[in-house]
């Protein structure tokens, strides 16, 4: 297996100072994927072991194979990758502007199959807003994988199974409790708005 977070140092794409994740909280640490899968080849092989971790779910039934979907817009290539390397569609949920996301240009059958592919996973908003898009549309979750899980174990239960690449527990603060090396430093949200 490569060793994925020495490719997410190698590419710049695990990025050092003060962030605000999407979730509100702030860190020290951010995986900015978009650099890391930049490198189409770096990307196939990233998102092709995410797919090997996910195979185990994506099981045939009445001679139809689940399909992989992901949240915009971070998830949209780890997605198609994912679904590349698996053989099957890729669809995407994306924003609906109101900081909400919302199924536009595909349709879901009742009873369709799904496989969520993500690329970094902390409190897992994201994941559960789509697993409530898919389930609402009729179709069910059977897997969930993320290139990173910087959780710490504290993800909900998504009621589907879930793997990542890499585990980590990087510190996260509440706005209100901010370390005090952090207070000085202006903080920036670099991911997707």
């Amino acid at each position: 297996m490569t060793d994925v977070l020495n490719l997410f140092k190698k590419t710049g794409a695990l990025l050092h100072g003060h962030f605000v994740l999407r979730s509100g909280l702030h860190s020290r640490e951010f995986f900015q994927c978009a650099l890391l899968l930049q490198d189409a080849p770096v990307a196939a092989k990233v998102c092709g072991e995410l797919a090997e971790r996910l195979r185990p779910y994506h099981t045939e039934v009445d001679g139809i194979m689940p399909t992989i979907v992901s949240p915009a817009v971070g998830g949209i290539i780890v997605g198609q990758e994912v679904a590349r390397h698996l053989g099957t569609r890729h669809i995407f949920v994306e924003k609906d502007g109101n900081g909400g996301l919302v199924m536009r240009r595909f349709e879901v059958a009742h009873g369709e199959r799904f496989l969520i592919a993500e690329d970094v996973v902390t409190r897992g908003g994201r994941v559960q807003e789509t697993i409530d898009i898919i389930r609402g549309l009729g179709g069910v979750v059977v897997g969930i994988g993320a290139i990173v899980d910087r959780s710490g174990g504290n993800l909900p239960d998504f009621g589907a199974p879930f793997v990542s690449l890499v585990k980590m527990s990087p510190e996260t603060f509440p706005e209100d409790a901010l370390p005090p090396d952090l207070i000085g430093i202006p903080a920036i949200k670099p991911g997707s708005k």
